[in-house]
C-alpha cells in the first residue's frame, strides 16, 4: 500500500466500498507488514468516514424530496389536472 493511495479520495462511495473490501481481505489474510497493516487501517477508516458522509449526504436529500412529494396539494398545485 503505497502513500498516494491512502491519499486519494475516492471517486465515488461504490469505489470506496470496493476498495474497503479489499482492505478487509487484506488484513483478514494476514497479508500485510505491521506497518503496512496500520496504514491500511488508516486508509479504512478515511475510506469509512467518506461512505458515511456520502450516505449523510444522499438521506439528506432523500427527506428534502420526501418533505417536497408529501406537502399537501393546493388547488393551484393541480393546474387543471382532472382527477375523476
Amino acid at each position: 500500500m503505497s502513500n498516494d493511495d491512502c491519499d486519494k479520495k475516492p471517486l465515488s462511495f461504490e469505489q470506496a466500498l470496493a476498495e474497503l473490501g479489499q482492505l478487509v481481505t487484506k488484513l483478514e489474510a494476514g497479508e500485510l507488514s505491521l506497518e503496512s497493516s496500520i496504514d491500511a487501517y488508516k486508509r479504512g477508516v478515511e475510506l469509512i468516514r467518506f461512505c458515511t458522509a456520502q450516505l449523510d449526504k444522499v438521506e439528506r436529500q432523500v427527506q428534502i424530496l420526501d418533505g417536497e412529494l408529501l406537502k399537501p396539494f393546493s388547488p393551484e398545485d393541480q393546474n387543471g389536472v382532472d382527477h375523476d
